[in-house]
């Protein structure tokens, strides 16, 4: 009877030990399955995130098309300063109800990395859009959009600083997509008569190409919501002597429907907008690479004169723009085919 109870016993055993390997080979497996989903969605990722980069650099690139427009109807009427921070004004109101939780709740961060906020939010909230509206006031368009493409340029060259390859496709489209807009902005002739307006806007492609590359050494823990409401909130405070000094020499502007639908529109569209829509598209894809779909400005801004103004289409016009789009195309996906196979290869990241 001993000898049945220890069979028993042992059989019981057994059964729970081919139970308990049933069960971790079940859990093997599910591991397995959980790390080949993973694998899946990285490569997904790696071959939709390009994709959905470059349509945030280019939906950010045609709004800012737009803004040159409505800003080109406030020169007269609103000083260059105030323009600039009721701008940021209204952006912060039009951004703050989808924010300002996400902000508190990562408050502890933005201290630990204000010195990052501060320089991001100099350069891109109080010191680019100010030199280019006061750039409007004394040069022309042409100029603007031919000096606003070195942009660009600037941008491939501080990711070329940091240790980045751009690779023979990619820099081969920045030149031609630049020799397109070169063409494109000054009729064939490349001849610049620069004006004190003109040497405004080069401070300002130098601040937005300084931003844009900037934003590629965005902390990883630094959220995008609370990142652009911080630096819109603290572009405006450092603005905020320069409005005051404004106030004081030049006085204030009418708010008519004239001055207050533009401003609403580069408020709202060209600053919460776009500007959410370009720090994603450089998270991304990085600096160089959008800067490339950057240069698709002058043509948009073209077609909006063409369609809103009227103005003349001609065929130099139009072959000019297919030279900007081949640049853009050809230096916009360079290399990936190889990012997507190299993340779809590789385990987890760190």
């Amino acid at each position: 009877m001993a000898t049945a109870l220890d069979r028993t016993t042992e059989s019981s055993a057994k059964g729970a030990g081919g139970g308990k390997e049933a069960e971790s080979g079940k859990s093997g497996k599910s591991v397995e399955d959980a790390a080949a989903a993973a694998r899946d969605t990285r490569a997904a990722a790696a071959v939709g995130g390009p994709v959905v980069g470059l349509g945030l650099a280019l939906l950010a690139t045609v709004v800012w098309s737009g803004s040159f427009v409505t800003s080109r109807a406030l020169a007269d009427s609103v000083p260059p300063v105030q323009h600039a921070f009721w701008r940021w004004l209204i952006a912060i109101a039009a951004v703050a109800p989808f924010a300002v939780r996400a902000t508190w709740r990562a408050r502890a961060v933005l201290r630990r990395h204000l010195g990052y906020l501060l320089a991001a939010s100099f350069l891109g909230v109080t010191l680019y859009n100010t030199l280019v509206n006061q750039a409007g006031v004394t040069t022309t368009a042409g100029n603007m959009g031919m000096i606003m493409a070195a942009s660009p340029v600037l941008m491939a060259g501080y990711e070329r600083l940091g240790g980045a390859r751009l690779g023979a496709r990619r820099t081969t489209g920045m030149l031609i997509a630049c020799a397109g807009v070169l063409l494109l902005v000054s009729k064939g002739s490349l001849a610049l008569d620069l004006a004190a307006g003109d040497l405004w806007v080069i401070g300002g492609a130098f601040a937005f190409g300084s931003y844009s590359a900037l934003l590629r050494r965005r902390p990883p823990e630094l959220g995008g919501l609370p990142f652009l409401f911080a630096t819109f909130v603290l572009g405006a405070l450092m603005l905020l002597p320069a409005y005051a000094v404004s106030l004081t020499v030049q006085g204030g502007f009418a708010p008519t429907a004239g001055t207050v639908t533009p401003l609403l529109y580069v408020g709202v569209v060209s600053s919460a907008v776009a500007f959410f829509a370009w720090n994603k598209a450089i998270a991304l894809i990085g600096a160089a690479r959008a800067g490339v779909v950057y240069y698709l400005q002058p043509v948009c801004v073209a077609l909006l004169s063409f369609a809103l103004l009227g103005e003349d289409m001609s065929r130099p016009r139009a072959a000019c723009m297919g030279l900007i789009l081949g640049g853009v195309v050809l230096g916009s996906t360079a290399g990936r085919g190889r990012g997507a196979a190299a993340v779809a290869g590789r385990g987890a990241p760190a």
